[in-house]
């Protein structure tokens, strides 16, 4: 399965209410999207028609979340009925405006994909669906940090080992989609300070020059999940209808961590 049909997928069981895009490029990836959108990209050149209500940010990423409010596009207004209108909470403007599905595929150097991935989770929930792209590169040409190459996924594959290291409270899925892999992640905690604190270390351990030293495993693609597999898995009807509840992460995350261990998945 190619990575666009499975993020097509990933659109209908997750039943997102809202998304964010990192690396929109031509808009193939936002053109799934049928909720309210953000885009970031400092160079998007959009040729797909586009379906849904969008804004389309022309920053870094970095810039982006450096805003006082980044996320106002999908927060909606004072008034309930219009906010329906417009596919919003109806009482979204005095709540915490929280991610359902983001997808990171912006500039493809370890340490922007985890600032991404770190900005990103504070504006999440347990019940969020993080995707980040090009996880499982091919050579270790096309995971060079100086791309040197036509297809190029950069040393982002890195993240799949900082998380099951640092952050051994998310379950990281490898999926193996077509051409170079996705990690969807699940359990964000947006109060947890683990990487903002050690950010400064990893990056001293983990930005290093090229060739980059890619594990077999990686480039074997072992342990990585078929995509059908986590799209057809069951926890997704009760994720949704937790997360539309509003169930606090205390009596939401422990059921959805066992049912990602019964389908086989492993953080």
């Amino acid at each position: 399965m190619k990575r666009h049909e499975f993020l097509r997928e990933l659109h209908k069981v997750s039943a997102n209410r809202n998304y964010l895009e990192i690396g929109v490029n031509d808009g193939r990836s936002l053109r799934l999207s049928r909720v309210p959108s953000i885009a970031v990209d400092p160079a998007f050149k959009v040729v797909s028609e586009i379906k849904c209500d969008v804004h389309l940010v022309k920053a870094t990423s970095d810039d982006f979340f450096a805003r006082d409010n980044p996320l106002a596009h999908l927060k909606g207004g004072r008034h309930p009925l219009r906010n329906l209108r417009r596919g919003r909470s109806p009482f979204g403007y005095w709540r915490r405006t929280t991610l359902d599905l983001s997808f990171i595929d912006g500039m493809h150097l370890f340490e922007y994909a985890l600032r991404d991935f770190m900005n990103v989770e504070k504006h999440s929930d347990w019940a969020s669906v993080i995707v980040l792209d090009d996880m499982l590169p091919r050579s270790v040409d096309e995971a060079a940090r100086d791309r040197h190459t036509t297809a190029w996924t950069g040393d982002v594959f890195k993240i799949t080992e900082v998380l099951a290291r640092y952050r051994p409270d998310l379950v990281a899925v490898l999926v193996d989609t077509q051409p170079t892999g996705q990690l969807v992640v699940f359990g964000a905690d947006p109060d947890n300070r683990v990487l903002h604190e050690k950010y400064d270390e990893i990056l001293a351990e983990y930005k290093v020059p090229d060739p980059q030293k890619v594990p077999e495993t990686i480039l074997e693609r072992a342990g990585a999940v078929p995509p059908e597999a986590l799209l057809e898995a069951k926890f997704w009807k009760p994720l949704v209808q937790a997360r539309n509840r509003g169930l606090p992460r205390r009596m939401g995350w422990e059921p959805l961590r066992r049912s990602l261990e019964q389908v086989g998945v492993s953080r």
